[in-house]
């Protein structure tokens, strides 16, 4: 569960972010299990959302070029930049919504954000061009005294938006490892909607010909009204329908690991292992909401689990800031990380805090289920070894479940090697579950292709929201 965010104990904005992600072909039949249709490197589904978010981009480009074709090339392509920017600065909005009915269309919430984030600097470089071919229609209007307002509320949101999409974009400062404080990040992402509403008003009220086409004014009214109400009610109203009230009922630290265990204050949210939820405690002065893996499977009692590794600022203030009966809220959940889905002999491999929806999902386990599992949690050193007591009751529950902890400074880094002869199954013919640093990922991929063991699907989560 870093928009930059961060998800599985790492946080979101600046910690944490899930991704599910096919990205190999095929999946060997078992009998007694369903065949499952092979994806492709990206899913038909997960490009459904990127191309519906594009093509109203390239409806506005079209339709702003052709309307104002009549007068000049420089005017046409003015009109049309600034058009796409507009409907550009919308959308993001509205994903940043965080709208439940598009999230599929995504292939999850991680592939969203980064649509959004894409969104939003095509429209700081389509706007930068509008401002460098500004359409020239002195001659041709009759200037209004709110017309000119407009004009001059176009430059102001320009370049307070130019200033926040810099930090946004470069929230890391290359070279230099400097980084901007999340609490300035947070209020530049919250502050871009209310300089959005300047740029709708620019684009409702400055001086323009009379006499042409409508369509483009009635497209870019819909859009930009539409992401003016999308941002209010994100800041200000689906917060509080959205987010649980919960209790810190259990706190405790293994390593830079902080495990907390929420009871529910009223309604109990309901979730898949290896979701995902925003996690906030504003009675404690931690009102930003950041994203974190919950780490347990549903319970009876609706107590919910976050082990939750100290990577910023906020997160190393978790042991010392929260106690037993602080009172939390909870927000979600999110994600389709979903071993579920996968075929009837996986592997599990974890790195670090990359172990969180495993424990989930161990949790979850059955005696009926059939599945063939191997996990493998990769860690620094054995107290970094978080949820060993869960995996080591799924393994009693179901013996198709094994599991293996490879601390790095005994037993060495995790090659290709040993995950093949560790697993009980043949590793080309089973799935792939990742959780943790790329780097571990891309290693063992490369080590298992030169095997020729290569798995036959790979599945895996993000550590950030980039």
């Amino acid at each position: 569960m870093k928009t930059t965010m961060t998800i599985g104990g790492k946080v979101i904005a600046k910690e944490t972010k899930m991704t599910d992600a096919a990205h190999r072909q095929g999946n060997a039949p078992v009998p007694g299990f369903p065949t499952l249709p092979g994806l492709p490197l990206i899913s038909p589904l997960a490009l459904t959302g990127p191309l519906l978010v594009a093509l109203p981009c390239l409806l506005a480009a079209l339709l702003g070029f052709n309307t104002y074709a009549p007068y000049g090339a420089d005017a046409a392509l003015g009109i049309a930049v600034g058009a796409a920017a507009v409907v550009a600065m919308a959308q993001t909005l509205i994903l940043a919504a965080r709208p439940p009915m598009v999230e599929p269309l995504f292939g999850g919430l991680d592939r969203m954000y980064r649509v959004h984030k894409w969104l939003g600097i095509s429209a700081m470089v389509l706007m930068i061009l509008h401002q460098q071919i500004e359409p020239d229609f002195e001659r041709l209007v009759r200037e209004t005294s709110l017309g000119e307002l407009g004009e001059e509320a176009g430059e102001l949101a320009f370049n307070a938006l130019l200033a926040l999409v810099a930090i946004s974009w470069f929230r890391r400062l290359p070279f230099i490892g400097l980084e901007v404080p999340y609490q300035i990040w947070r209020f530049s992402h919250r502050f871009m909607g209310a300089l959005f509403a300047i740029v709708v008003f620019h684009q409702f009220f400055v001086d323009m010909p009379t006499g042409v086409d409508p369509a483009l004014s009635m497209l870019l009214n819909t859009f930009g009204s539409a992401g003016v109400i999308a941002w209010v009610l994100t800041e200000f109203v689906t917060p509080r329908l959205r987010r649980r009230e919960y209790t810190v009922s259990e706190i405790s630290q293994t390593g830079d690991t902080t495990t907390l265990t929420l009871s529910p204050r009223g309604r109990a949210m309901h979730w898949r292992p290896g979701q995902f939820a925003f996690f906030r405690a504003p009675e404690a002065g931690m009102s930003e909401p950041h994203p974190f893996t919950i780490a347990s499977a549903l319970r009876p009692d609706g107590t919910l689990t976050f082990s939750i590794r100290a990577l910023g600022g906020w997160t190393r203030s978790l042991p010392a800031t929260l106690r037993a009966g602080t009172r939390v809220q909870v927000e979600g959940p999110y994600g389709r990380f979903d071993f579920r889905k996968g075929g009837a002999r996986q592997i599990w491999l974890a790195g670090g805090i990359g172990i969180t929806p495993f424990l989930a999902w161990a949790e979850s386990l059955t005696e009926a289920e059939r599945r063939d599992i191997h996990l493998i949690h990769c860690v620094r050193a054995q107290e970094d070894a978080i949820g060993v007591e869960t995996l080591r009751a799924a393994a009693v529950r179901n013996p198709r479940f094994s599991f293996e902890v490879v601390v790095t400074t005994r037993d060495g880094r995790l090659t290709a090697e040993h995950l093949i002869s560790a697993a009980p199954f043949t590793v080309k013919d089973a799935d792939l579950w990742f959780c943790g640093p790329t780097g571990l990922k891309d290693g063992i991929l490369k080590g298992l292709k030169v095997q020729g063991q290569t798995p036959s699907r790979v599945r895996f989560e993000q550590f950030e929201f980039t």
